[in-house]
C-alpha cells in the first residue's frame, strides 16, 4: 500500500518553518509497512492545492495532507479536498461543542470565523482534537484515503498516534514490525559494506542502513501475520549483526540515544563523570543531562573557551598553552586530568577544538579537534579532523566524545577483567 505527503503552507515554502511534520510522518507511516513515493509542499493557493491532490489520489492509496485547517481564508485545505471528492461540506456537532468548550475553558470568545473549523466534508470521519480547534477527517474516497491533519506538530502527532495509525493499521492486511541496531564507531559506508551481502540477499526481512551523526543506524523490518511472527524473523538478522559489529553496537532499543547508552554505562559501573569544554560550549554535557537519572553520575560541567578559563579552573599550565596551543593533545589531557584532580570524579571527557568559520590555520585548520577521556587514572587522547560548518562541527565534536568516552570505559574494565590492569 502507498502513501504520499502533502505539506501545505506558504510559510514552509519561504523557510519560515522547518516541515517536521513531512519527517515525522514518514517514518511512521514507514514503520507501517506504506511505500511512500512521493512528497509535496504547497502554498495556500486554491488552485495549485487541487492541482497537487488531484494528482495525489490519482497514484496512492492514502493521502495525507498536513496543515490549512485553520480559521482564516487563505486555510483551505479542507475546501480543496472536499471539491477533488466531490463532497459538500456540512457542520459536525461534536466538533462545534469541542470548539466551544476549548475557548470557554481559556475564558476565551471564539470569533466567528472560529466555527468554520466545524465544518467536515460529508461523510468524513472526523478526528477530535484535544490540543486544540481544528479537527482532522478521513475522507474516504473511492481512488483513496484522504487524511487531513492539523499542522502544529503538538496537535498533529497525538492525533496521529491515537486515531490515524490505528486506522492506518487496520488497512494493511500483514503486520509490520522493525527493530534498529544502532552502531557507533563505524562509518556509513564501512558499515554498508560489512551487510551488503544481507542487504543484496534480503527479502523479508528487509535491511536498511541510516546515517547519524557519528553513528550508524541499521532498520531491520519483518512482515507477517502477527508481531510475534515478525520478531521471530528479526531475530537471527539482528544476532548475524551483533556478531559482525560486535560491541560497536550501543545498543538495540529504539528509543535508546547514544548519550543514554553512556549513561546507563556510567551507572552499570557506579561511575562519576564530569565534563570539561571548549569548542563545544556545554553541548556535550547539555546532551547527558537530557538523560533522566544522570544525576546519580554527573558530577559537574565546566565551559572553558578562554585560555585564563583553562588555567584558572582545570589548571592547565601556561607553558602548555603557549607551546603548544589552546587546540592540542597536551592541552586535551590537562583538561582531564585537571578536572579529575578538582572534581575527584571516576570519568572526565575533555573537548578543545577550531570550530571556525575563523582561526584556522594550515597547521591547525578549521575542524581540528582533540578530545581526551581520563577513566581513574588511564587516559585516551584522540585528534579530530571534522568538516562542515561551525555547529556542524560542534555536533560531530560532542558525538565523537560520547563515543570516545564509551569506548575508554569498556576498554578499561575490559583490562581489569583480564587482569591486564
Amino acid at each position: 500500500m502507498t502513501v504520499e505527503l502533502i505539506s501545505v503552507g506558504t510559510e514552509i515554502l519561504l523557510g519560515n518553518i522547518v516541515n517536521t511534520n513531512a519527517a515525522y510522518l514518514a517514518e511512521k507511516c514507514a514503520a507501517l509497512g506504506l511505500s511512500c513515493y512521493f512528497q509535496s509542499v504547497v502554498g495556500d493557493n486554491e488552485e495549485r492545492l487541487s492541482m497537487v491532490l488531484k494528482s495525489a489520489v490519482q497514484r496512492s492509496d492514502v493521502v495525507i495532507l498536513s496543515g490549512g485547517l485553520g480559521p482564516t481564508e487563505d486555510d483551505l485545505t479542507k475546501e480543496v479536498a472536499a471539491r477533488v471528492c466531490g463532497r459538500q461540506l456540512r457542520v459536525d456537532d461534536d466538533s462545534m461543542e469541542r470548539i466551544a468548550e476549548y475557548f470557554a475553558g481559556r475564558d476565551l470568545a471564539p470569533t466567528e470565523n472560529n466555527w468554520k473549523q466545524a465544518k467536515v466534508p460529508e461523510g468524513a470521519i472526523v478526528l477530535h482534537n484535544d490540543n486544540g480547534t481544528a479537527p482532522g477527517m478521513i475522507i474516504e474516497d473511492e481512488r483513496a484515503r484522504v487524511i487531513l491533519l492539523p499542522g502544529p506538530p503538538n496537535e498533529l502527532i497525538p492525533m496521529f498516534e491515537e486515531q490515524v495509525a490505528p486506522y492506518l493499521e487496520r488497512l494493511t492486511p500483514e503486520v509490520i514490525v522493525s527493530q534498529t541496531v544502532k552502531i557507533c564507531n563505524v562509518g556509513e559506508s564501512r558499515a554498508e559494506t560489512m551487510v551488503k551481502d544481507l542487504i543484496d540477499s534480503q527479502s523479508n526481512p528487509t535491511i536498511a542502513t541510516y546515517a547519524k551523526t557519528g553513528e550508524v543506524h541499521i532498520r531491520v523490518t519483518a512482515s507477517a501475520e502477527t508481531p510475534k511472527e515478525a520478531r521471530k524473523l528479526i531475530k537471527p538478522v539482528v544476532k548475524e549483526l551483533k556478531s559482525r559489529f560486535g560491541n560497536d553496537i550501543y545498543t538495540t532499543d529504539e528509543n535508546v540515544t547514544l548519550e543514554k547508552a553512556v549513561v546507563d554505562l556510567l551507572l552499570a559501573n557506579d561511575l562519576t563523570l564530569v565534563c570539561a569544554e571548549s569548542c563545544t560550549g556545554g553541548m556535550l554535557a547539555a546532551r547527558l543531562i537530557n538523560v533522566p537519572g544522570v544525576s546519580d553520575v554527573f558530577k559537574a560541567g565546566f565551559v572553558t573557551y578562554s585560555n585564563k578559563a583553562k588555567r584558572k579552573s582545570l589548571g592547565v599550565k601556561k607553558s602548555t598553552l603557549q607551546k603548544y596551543g589552546a587546540v592540542s593533545k597536551e592541552t586535551a589531557e590537562e583538561m582531564a586530568r585537571g578536572a579529575a584532580f578538582i572534581t575527584k570524579a571516576d570519568v572526565t571527557v575533555s573537548v578543545t577544538g577550531l570550530a571556525g568559520p575563523d582561526g584556522g590555520t594550515s597547521e591547525k585548520p578549521v575542524g581540528l579537534v582533540y578530545i581526551c577521556c581520563n577513566v581513574k587514572g588511564s587516559v585516551t587522547v584522540k585528534k579530530y579532523q571534522f568538516k562542515g560548518n561551525r555547529a556542524k562541527i560542534r555536533e560531530a565534536a560532542a558525538s565523537a566524545a560520547l563515543i570516545l568516552l564509551r569506548g575508554c570505559i569498556l576498554e578499561y574494565f575490559s583490562k581489569v577483567t583480564f587482569g591486564k590492569k
